[in-house]
């Protein structure tokens, strides 16, 4: 699949930085993509993810609903939290049959132990299952704040390893980051993505507007970095958590900052639960810069 068809006009930056835009939802999120449905562009991505909590049955009716409501599903597969080889058999001939899903993202997920045959999600890749069950783009993580648990080097080193594996399996990659608050550390992440040669195309995972306590909250669980200097950048006082913030300070600046040098980037907005808001948000910011 060419990289045209994860989106169109991918071979360049755009020039509203919302353009071509992905959102994310959590399976228990049903009536709040039903609710901001209306104000998001059709066709637009929208990720199913896979937390703890929720049932199978209820990511694939995420899913579905999705497909139905003129989006395009992405779904989420955490490679520890998946029992069984049988699981993961069945749960992509559910998503793919039912919602007709084309693409998914993988994570190891969270446990520190796996819960069943699989550690990582290199091990998902080389399953064989995805292109059994006609998955086309396979996304897998970038992290420009680091990571817990990785140093910088292994976290590039499992990224070309996942990308190769990918590409060797008849599918296409993508990284989707997490997402952070820090302009200069997300640009210098991707320049020197590039400059090690990985050419895949990169959604720049953003925080959608919302509560200050709950986007420290959501920083703090996710190992993002939040401190005084960069929350300034973003527009936030860590010594005075009332009101709301949104990305304004931080799409702006990436835009000031891309080029054609930093190759094919969109935005991923984590919405923290606020679909309706991150949606209306997107829709103000794109009209206010066409």
């Amino acid at each position: 699949m060419s990289y045209a068809a994860i989106h169109p006009n991918w071979e360049k930056n755009p020039d509203n930085m919302v353009d071509g835009y992905s959102l994310e939802m959590t399976a228990k999120e049903i009536e709040g993509l039903r609710e901001a449905a209306p104000l998001i562009r059709p066709g637009t991505q929208v990720a199913v993810t896979f937390l703890p909590g929720e049932e199978l049955s209820q990511r694939v009716e995420a899913a579905v609903l999705v497909r139905e409501l003129g989006f395009e599903p992405i779904v989420h597969l955490s490679a520890r939290r998946i029992e069984s080889a049988e699981q993961l058999n069945w749960y992509l001939g559910e998503i793919t049959t039912k919602a007709q899903v084309k693409r998914v993202f993988i994570i190891a997920g969270d446990p520190p132990e796996p819960e069943g045959p699989y550690s990582d999600s290199l091990q998902i890749i080389e399953s064989g299952l995805l292109e059994k069950h006609g998955i086309e783009i396979v996304g897998v993580g970038g992290h420009p704040e680091g990571h817990p648990n990785n140093t910088p080097a292994d976290l590039w080193i499992w990224m070309e390893k996942k990308i190769a594996a990918v590409r060797a399996h008849g599918m296409t990659p993508l990284v989707v980051t997490q997402f952070a608050f820090d302009d200069d550390a997300i640009v210098e992440w991707l320049a020197e993505m590039r400059q090690r040669g990985i050419d895949v195309p990169v959604r720049l995972g953003v925080p959608g507007p919302a509560g200050i306590k709950r986007l420290l909250g959501f920083a703090k669980r996710c190992g993002v970095g939040a401190s005084a200097s960069v929350m300034k950048k973003y527009g936030i006082s860590i010594t005075n958590l009332i009101g709301s913030a949104g990305p304004d300070k931080l799409v702006n600046s990436l835009g000031d900052k891309l080029n054609d040098s930093h190759g094919r980037v969109r935005l991923h907005f984590y919405p923290f639960g606020a679909l309706t808001a991150s949606a209306e948000w997107i829709n103000a910011y794109h009209a206010k810069h066409s």
